[in-house]
């Protein structure tokens, strides 16, 4: 599949992109067929020199089947080279992901519940729900208890090693007795 994708250029920390035609297999730096423009991210959004676009060849492309990646998308549709794409919805990207796996486990034990409660009229299902309400209930007080554990074996840990110091420690005094 061809794409209209960027090129990275430039050296480290100053990126200046090639706009390619390039299939998709290959590498981000590689090959490419052709080169269309270029993008300098560093020049301010003002100026004509931060985006060089071959129009026609750009064209042509898009008529043969070649599909811009999102980032190369904006920029054709900034400059009027195809209709500007939708701007994308993620309100899971402000979360950082440590945070978003918890949610979403979160989430699926509400919809659970929810699909649980919604269920028929018979009285089976409700009853069910309050009993995993209470399992949920009570699983916050087993992991309270598990972080508690660790705590004392840190301390029991801790508490033979202070005396096997007090060990050495005599018979460190004892060799300085017999040097003498």
């Amino acid at each position: 599949m061809l794409k209209l994708r960027l090129s990275r250029g430039g050296t480290k920390k100053r990126p200046v992109y090639k706009v390619v035609v390039a299939d998709s297999r290959f590498a981000r730096d590689g090959r490419f067929i052709e080169k269309v423009g270029f993008f300098n991210p560093l020049l301010p959004k003002e100026k004509k020199e931060r985006i060089g676009l071959e129009a026609e060849r750009i064209k042509y492309w898009l008529s043969q089947g070649a599909q811009p990646t999102t980032r190369v998308a904006r920029i054709l549709g900034e400059n009027e080279l195809m209709p500007m794409p939708a701007n994308g919805n993620n309100p899971q990207k402000a979360i950082p992901k440590k945070d978003r796996k918890k949610e979403g486990s979160e989430e699926a034990k509400k919809e659970d519940s929810a699909k649980e409660n919604a269920a028929p009229t018979a009285e089976a299902p409700k009853a069910e729900a309050p009993k995993t309400e209470a399992k949920k209930e009570e699983a916050p007080k087993t992991e309270a208890k598990k972080e508690e554990a660790p705590k004392t074996e840190a301390k029991k840990a801790e508490a033979p090693k202070t005396e096997a110091k007090k060990e050495e420690a005599p018979k460190t005094e004892a060799k300085k007795e017999e040097k003498k």
